[in-house]
């Protein structure tokens, strides 16, 4: 029993080091999310006004000449909706429509990773040294506790960190990804009522 322990603990302690990587990489991937995350939000401020009158006129507006004058900023959006604008078949507009989910959700999934991976790997980075920490008080090493339990309390922060950015970011930009598809719709059905116009 006693050998089934000690391997158990040296693997344990032995994925210290990867998970305080993985903490790192998290870390940085967090702080490049959260600096993308509000070059987006910028952009859509900054273009917001436009979309929405391009969206109240579109069914007055020759959406074919405007949408590269009045679009700007939302590339994901932008790059659908000239999608419709060429596309003729009925079938084709719902798998545009469904392509934008897919891509939204791509983009989604990096949030969602860190949302709940962060946590995960911090608790690991807990819950690894607290071993070692433990061992350390018995022998009444407490150089070697503090710096254990410093270890603990710094992943743990760190995993948060990381899961937090990921969760925030994964709400907002549901909430514009969600807005964007509505807008969608309206497009493909104005398109969908001009084209029975003309038929």
């Amino acid at each position: 029993m006693n050998s089934v322990t000690n391997i158990l603990y040296w693997i344990s302690t032995g994925l210290l080091i990867p998970v305080i990587a993985l903490l790192l990489f998290g870390f940085i991937r967090s702080l490049m999310l959260l600096g993308g995350f509000f070059g987006m939000y910028i952009n859509r401020l900054k273009y917001e006004n436009k979309q929405q009158e391009f969206i109240a006129q579109i069914e007055h507006t020759d959406i074919v000449t405007d949408v590269h004058q009045q679009l700007k900023g939302n590339k994901l959006f932008n790059t659908h909706v000239k999608r419709l604008l060429v596309t003729k078949e009925d079938h084709i507009i719902d798998h545009i429509l469904s392509d934008f989910e897919l891509a939204s959700e791509k983009d989604l999934s990096n949030s969602k990773s860190l949302a709940k991976l962060g946590p995960m790997i911090g608790l690991m980075g807990t819950l690894i040294p607290m071993g070692p920490a433990l061992v350390g008080l018995a022998q009444g090493d407490i150089a070697s506790m503090a710096q254990n339990m410093q270890v603990a309390f710094s992943t743990t922060v760190v995993g948060l960190f990381a899961g937090a950015i990921g969760y925030v970011t994964q709400l907002v930009k549901q909430r514009w990804y969600i807005a964007d598809l509505n807008k969608l719709e309206f497009i493909a059905k104005c398109i969908q009522h001009k084209k029975q116009q003309h038929a």
